[in-house]
């Protein structure tokens, strides 16, 4: 009897940690850093960009801009908990003034200061999002995406990263908005980190 509450009480710890949160439609899955150093090459960050990602689980896109590439940017999570880590990270690494992480719904988050858009979705997510992003993201902007591409129209390009265990493969679909280029708008994530910055 005692093994078989142990093992029902291991079952449901188990269910429990594999649980998503309301509204997120897919898993918490991280993005090896040599591909997101790849994403952020690919996307010519550099110091006059704003980087947004888009389910940026723990931060690490939107750090990695800003730590290696002198870039601005935020993260879109709809994770509390992966919010309040990133944010804490992004603190601890003096990076707080040029990151910011908010807990929202991607598609409701506001993408027209963004002149990078980074995503590790889904094919269904990135179809459905590609809307959005073509109508919000100002001409020249650039959208990589990790591994699924964006439908029809959109360049693809494949990369070939090297890690330390071999050699990942990584398929980048990205999209620009059509028309001339317009100069960067503000930020709208609060960046600091101050007081109800989430993190993410």
């Amino acid at each position: 009897m005692d093994r078989a509450r142990a093992t029902a009480g291991l079952l449901l710890l188990g269910f429990a940690a594999c649980a998503r949160v309301p509204g997120q439609e897919v898993p918490d899955v991280r993005t090896p850093l040599v591909v997101v150093n790849e994403m952020l090459r690919l996307a010519s960050v550099s110091a006059g960009d704003v980087v947004y990602d888009l389910g940026s689980g723990d931060g690490r896109i939107v750090i990695a801009a800003a730590r290696d590439r002198g870039a601005r940017g935020g993260g879109v999570e709809i994770d509390p908990a992966l919010v309040a880590e990133s944010t804490e990270r992004a603190r601890r690494l003096g990076l707080a003034a040029r990151v910011s992480f908010l807990q929202q719904d991607l598609f409701e988050a506001d993408l027209r200061p963004a002149t990078v858009v980074t995503l590790y979705l889904s094919p269904d997510l990135n179809r459905k999002l590609r809307p959005k992003l073509l109508s919000e993201l100002r001409p020249g902007s650039r959208i990589v995406s990790h591994s699924f591409d964006m439908g029809t129209g959109c360049r693809r390009e494949r990369c070939r990263c090297r890690a330390t265990r071999g050699a990942l493969r990584c398929t980048s679909g990205s999209c620009r908005p059509a028309g001339k280029p317009k100069a960067p708008s503000p930020c709208p994530l609060p960046l600091g980190g101050g007081e109800g910055a989430p993190g993410g």
